[in-house]
């Protein structure tokens, strides 16, 4: 998480994840940040309050993912360098976003 790169003045108020990150350290460093986690916690832990309604904002980036790996090249990872593979995702956004802004257009 250290390599995300948030401005300074934009640092945001909570992140949300799966079960998978349900761990006392990533609680932690959200927690020393000033950040709320909205992370469901897992069958062998204590309950912990959960905010559906932020929680269920997750779906839009689930779809996002799901979005990215009809992109074959980004599925498979061909690319070797996370530099290539970066600007591979940022190809596949750009071809999703013009498919958005021209619904006629659907190859």
């Amino acid at each position: 998480m250290d390599t995300v790169r948030i401005g300074r003045r934009s640092r945001p108020g909570t992140v949300a994840g799966d079960k998978g990150y349900s761990y006392v350290r990533v609680r932690r460093w959200l927690a020393e940040r000033g950040i709320k986690a909205v992370i469901p916690t897992r069958s062998d832990q204590p309950r912990l309050k959960l905010d559906r309604k932020k929680y269920r904002g997750r779906n839009v980036v689930e779809r996002c993912i799901g979005w990215l790996k009809g992109s074959r090249r980004v599925a498979t990872r061909y690319e070797k360098l996370a530099s290539h593979y970066l600007a591979m995702l940022k190809l596949a956004m750009i071809q999703r976003c013009l498919r958005i802004l021209d619904p006629s257009n659907r190859t």
